[in-house]
């Protein structure tokens, strides 16, 4: 097709075989799509295209993934918002004629050059993860991805004792068979590196050396998701993962009796920060802090 449809913070080009997707920098635009930047959609890895009215006067484009396609997708797990979906096009009202047609055209192509069975879950990655070296800060350590392992690097000020215990950590990409991404705009979020073989890891995220927690301000979506496609990515290439469409990979889990009273103060801390910022509702508050202080 070769066409150009600008939306609201993004624009799409159409390609002979896949779709170009821009997206717009400024201070209204996720900062998500600011981070992606541009992303190319092979037209094999898309299962359909929906339009549907959106609000205040849009109407929504969306591409829908097929599972498995995109990195990104797979590690949010269905966790971001709609306004972050990275394969949906607002555009104004007055533009859904336009709209339609390019959805009509892009169904077309769907339909001639992916027969049904082909846009069943996806056995390999077709959208191209985020390139490293990626890093972020979270609540308890410092993250960073070179291409080929991991490193956490513990901050004092969050990090529990459990993981000064094992010091800063290294994996190397095949030591690893998945990533879990719980996201940061949920309380207890966390990125959680999954290994090999019948390595146990603790069921809490703050004491798995193998794992980093989020916090207010800590590892927003933005550095850690793009970050945890990256890995998921270079793990599923490396072979040492289960094949897609295989389900979640399970995570041992090591018995962790009492909590050490010093952690408890610490998350009851950061509980108080998430209250006051208004992110945490008062009976949110009460419930989760009576359940910390009944774990001492």
């Amino acid at each position: 097709m070769g066409d150009v449809l600008a939306g609201i913070h993004a624009t799409w080009e159409f390609d002979s075989d896949s779709v170009l997707i821009r997206f717009e920098r400024g201070i209204r635009t996720p900062k998500l799509f600011q981070a992606l930047r541009e992303r190319r959609v092979p037209h094999e890895a898309l299962a359909s295209v929906t339009l549907t009215p959106g609000r205040r006067g849009t109407v929504v484009l969306h591409a829908v993934p097929r599972p498995g396609a995109d990195p990104l997708m797979e590690a949010a797990a269905g966790q971001l918002k709609d306004t972050c979906d990275p394969y949906r096009l607002v555009l104004p009202a007055e533009r859904a004629t336009l709209a339609e047609y390019y959805a009509d055209e892009l169904r077309a192509t769907l339909t001639a050059t992916a027969p049904a069975d082909e846009r069943e879950p996806a056995d390999r990655y077709l959208v191209d993860p985020p390139p490293a070296p990626l890093h972020f800060k979270a609540y308890d350590g410092k993250a960073s991805f070179d291409g080929s392992k991991v490193s956490f690097r513990w901050f004092w000020t969050g990090a529990s004792s459990a993981k000064w215990k094992a010091g800063d950590q290294r994996f190397g990409v095949p030591e690893l068979c998945g990533v879990e991404w719980r996201s940061p705009e949920v309380f207890d979020g966390y990125l959680r590196l999954l290994r090999r073989g019948d390595q146990e890891q603790p069921a809490q995220a703050d004491h798995d050396p193998a794992a980093v927690v989020f916090g207010l301000g800590y590892g927003p979506v933005h550095e850690s998701l793009p970050f945890a496609a990256a890995v998921l990515a270079a793990v599923r290439t490396s072979g040492t993962a289960p094949a897609l469409g295989t389900g979640p990979v399970p995570v041992p889990v090591m018995a962790s009796g009492r909590r050490d009273p010093a952690d408890i103060a610490e998350r009851i801390r950061h509980l108080g920060e998430l209250h006051e910022a208004g992110l945490v509702t008062d009976d949110e508050f009460s419930a989760k802090k009576a359940e910390l202080l009944a774990e001492l």
